[in-house]
């Protein structure tokens, strides 16, 4: 039900106690009134100032390129004496903050749950979605940021201090899930037709979620089912975490003799080189290169199955957790998980999933066999084996880069500096949506690390209304993974939340001192939404001599992809959170990020960023030709195969959570399935009668996060692709304001407050062949079949 996980905040404590003086004694005045007064004076943007708007834009570049300005923009509020918390939260200003938040919160819903179940009026019942909506958000006010906090922030106390937090709050969520009353009381609601009339789309739409949401949950099952219910999905939890972070290779090294990994780099050989053996670690990028390098086809085996054989942990950890799931689901009333979890996508059922990924897996044979073909002409007599295709692939990139690829290209990097990258992200959103990144500097205690950058996104009026903190640099013990995270999502904030926070001893803030702005359509306060991004690139070099950080082609379009979900959560600004932003199917929340990866190499988007870090010169046509001749030939390459890769994930995906739990704990083998699948649907599979056999599914964490629709990367990149070639023309209308508002209007506005299917319909519009007789609207199988939707990858 409840698991849809300017420059200062807008008042203080002072203020609070201030205003809620003015609130008695002007009563004319409303209290929202009284804080957008208030908050006027603490705005720096300025609308429509041409002068701020080109020093943002400067500074945008310089606060990530250079070091010494970064420090000086970054100090300014170095010795202010006011402190914050964790993203200006409040509470979070030590580990012990973190139960204060966790226990302040539950009691804020511990008074809406018995609000809920007391209501008898039909005011009362017109109020529900909205309470419960406000609930959801307390929980998940809890839950995103602890869950965030304890995977990023290097200080061992607050990591466990956050854990503590989520666990208990995520406790009491599962709790909620099965309390009866709630769920009757929603149903009484939604059936009480002058309830229904008075709610908004939006409470309609919230109330309709919920309502699935306890159906997922067993609340028609016994209470002891029902308390099943809750320790099973909070083992599935605990095992999820586990095995996300519990990754390791059945074996820790390959040890070889010196002879046999001729062709590897000679400094790594140096480096893990014990007398004359050489022991290639399995987990990390030592395995990695060998098996691009080493000449001895017996090495690279011996490497390749070293390092796709899991731990029997882990294993274990992962036939545990697909078990639980399987008992949850048939706990819930559906056959599977798998049913359970796509029947409110826009899937809808596995069947449809299926059909969708064995069509695209047959339109991607022709090409992988052409590819495979190339590599087994290099080998010549013996048979290709899958050890054996990345050491010829590298053969082919390397011949292709000796013969064809430009000296022009290798310098492509020094028109990528991070800060140039931001820049162009910033002007590509100020031209298609009339919004764009301004730096901000932090206050003492508001970051987790120093390195991080805080973006104010400000619209044409000069109105602030999100906040990204960017946690791009590499740094030790650091996640390698790029990432975005949803701390807290946009919502209205109520007056008697407002009252509420004024009214406690001590007085708080009705957003825990996090952004907030007032609303320019209407008298209400809205709490921004705070989004925080986290990648792993180097950092520019501490002295401030030689180049910053300067991005790969591929770590450009990483940085674009990540900016894509925070570009939804930014504009998908609804009144309530539950559908807020990426709050929407999940196999609808990587279209945009997935889209964003084709504005980052369109020639007319290039133009507004590609420029080199000294010269200031742009990216020319002739370089610009190059890359995308570039792209192409290493498409040619591999492309295919590396299509074929993510396909079969997806089907591993799909039949372990096919799997029922009638058969028991010893009925699911989890490598017996893989190899089945890959034997299927796998042109260059592992072999199957090793012993022991490759078991790649422990390094598949994407199974505890996307379980059942890992689909989903490969469904929103084939709508994607038809967006980019429909609305925006291939790149021809890439930095477009009619086009660019078309998708912001009928995609990202409304998070998740709208069918996935109705937003395509929309964005592609009723002249569109796909979209005849509206058939894209409706949905499911038929929607997603190949002339419909017209399935293809793309580049």
């Amino acid at each position: 039900m409840l698991n849809s996980v300017r420059s200062r905040p807008w008042t203080c404590k002072d203020c609070l106690q201030r205003l809620h003086r003015l609130q008695r004694s002007r009563p004319e005045r409303t209290f929202a009134t009284a804080v957008a007064a208030d908050q006027q004076s603490s705005i720096d943007y300025v609308a429509a100032n041409k002068f701020a708007k080109q020093r943002d834009d400067d500074n945008l570049r310089r606060v990530f390129d250079s070091r010494s300005f970064w420090r000086e923009f970054s100090q300014r509020q170095t010795n202010s004496s006011k402190r914050t918390g964790i993203v200006q939260n409040q509470y979070l200003t030590s580990p012990e903050g973190f139960r204060e938040f966790a226990h302040t919160s539950l009691q804020k819903c511990q008074r809406i749950v018995s609000k809920v179940l007391a209501v008898s009026t039909l005011e009362g019942y017109k109020s529900m979605a909205r309470d419960l909506d406000r609930l959801s958000d307390l929980l998940c006010r809890v839950i995103d940021l602890s869950d965030f906090v304890r995977s990023n922030h290097p200080d061992p106390r607050i990591q466990e201090a956050a854990t503590q937090a989520y666990a208990l709050m995520f406790e009491y969520m599962n709790i909620l899930n099965t309390t009866t009353g709630l769920h009757d009381q929603l149903k009484k609601a939604a059936a009480t037709p002058e309830v229904v009339s008075s709610w908004t789309e939006e409470e309609r739409m919230v109330a309709e979620i919920l309502i699935k949401d306890f159906s997922n949950s067993a609340i028609h099952m016994p209470p002891k089912d029902r308390q099943r219910f809750v320790n099973l999905s909070n083992d599935i939890s605990q095992l999820g975490s586990e095995f996300v972070n519990g990754a390791e290779p059945a074996r820790p090294h390959v040890v070889l003799s010196k002879s046999s990994v001729q062709g590897l780099d000679p400094v790594v050989v140096q480096q893990l080189q014990r007398w004359n053996s050489v022991p290639i670690p399995t987990w990390g990028v030592e395995g990695r290169l060998a098996l691009r390098s080493m000449h001895d086809e017996n090495s690279r085996k011996e490497v390749y199955m070293a390092t796709r054989m899991s731990s029997r942990r882990q294993i274990h950890r992962l036939e545990e957790l697909l078990h639980k799931r399987a008992e949850l689901a048939k706990l819930s009333g559906y056959s599977t998980y798998a049913h359970m979890a796509l029947s409110d996508k826009m899937a809808k059922t596995p069947e449809a999933v299926s059909n969708f990924l064995t069509t695209l897996i047959g339109n991607n044979r022709v090409q992988v066999q052409e590819e495979l073909a190339k590599l087994q002409s290099m080998k010549e007599a013996a048979p290709l084996q899958p050890w054996d295709h990345a050491y010829y692939v590298q053969k082919r990139v390397l011949e292709y880069s000796m013969s064809r690829r430009s000296r022009e290209l290798s310098r492509v990097p020094e028109f990528f500096s991070l800060g140039t990258v931001m820049q162009g992200l910033s002007r590509l959103f100020d031209h298609l949506y009339g919004v764009r990144l301004v730096p901000q500097e932090t206050l003492p205690g508001e970051t987790w690390n120093s390195d991080v950058r805080r973006l104010d996104v400000v619209d044409e009026a000069g109105r602030h209304i999100a906040v990204i903190y960017c946690d791009l640099f590499t740094r030790p013990n650091k996640s390698p993974n790029p990432a975005h995270f949803t701390l807290r999502c946009a919502r209205e904030i109520t007056a008697e939340e407002i009252a509420e926070s004024a009214s406690m001893d001590p007085p708080s803030h009705p957003n825990d001192g996090m952004a907030t702005a007032m609303n320019p359509d209407s008298d209400t306060l809205r709490q921004l939404p705070t989004i925080a991004l986290v990648c792993d690139f180097p950092e520019p070099p501490v002295s401030g001599n030689g180049p910053p950080t300067l991005l790969s082609e591929h770590s450009v379009r990483t940085l674009f992809h990540e900016m894509g979900h925070a570009v939804h959560s930014v504009l998908g600004q609804t009144p309530l959170q539950s559908i807020s932003g990426t709050r929407c199917s999940t196999d609808f929340a990587e279209l945009p990020s997935v889209l964003m990866e084709s504005f980052a190499t369109a020639p007319e988007v290039l133009a507004l960023y590609a420029r080199h870090w000294e010269t200031d010169k742009p990216l020319s046509d002739s370089m610009m030709q190059s890359m995308a001749a570039d792209r192409a030939a290493h498409g040619s390459i591999y492309g295919a195969v590396e299509n074929e890769a993510q396909i079969l994930m997806a089907l591993v995906d799909q039949a372990y959570h096919a799997l029922s739990a009638d058969g028991g704990k010893r009925s699911i083998d989890s490598t017996d399935i893989y190899h089945q699948v890959f034997s299927t649907y796998c042109t260059l599979p592992d072999p199957q009668d090793s012993n022991p056999r490759t078991s790649w599914q422990g390094f598949f964490g994407h199974l505890y996060g996307y379980g059942a629709t890992y689909y989903s990367y490969i469904f929103d990149r084939a709508i994607a692709n038809k967006i980019w070639q429909d609305v925006f023309h291939g790149g021809k209308l890439s930095i477009d304001r009619e086009a660019g508002e078309k998708y912001k209007n009928e995609v990202l506005r409304w998070g998740g407050g709208r069918n996935g299917w109705s937003c395509v319909a929309g964005v592609l519009g009723d002249a569109n062949p796909s979209n005849a007789n509206g058939r894209l609207a409706e949905g499911g199988e038929e929607a997603m079949r190949e002339d419909h939707l017209g399935i293809s990858f793309g580049v």
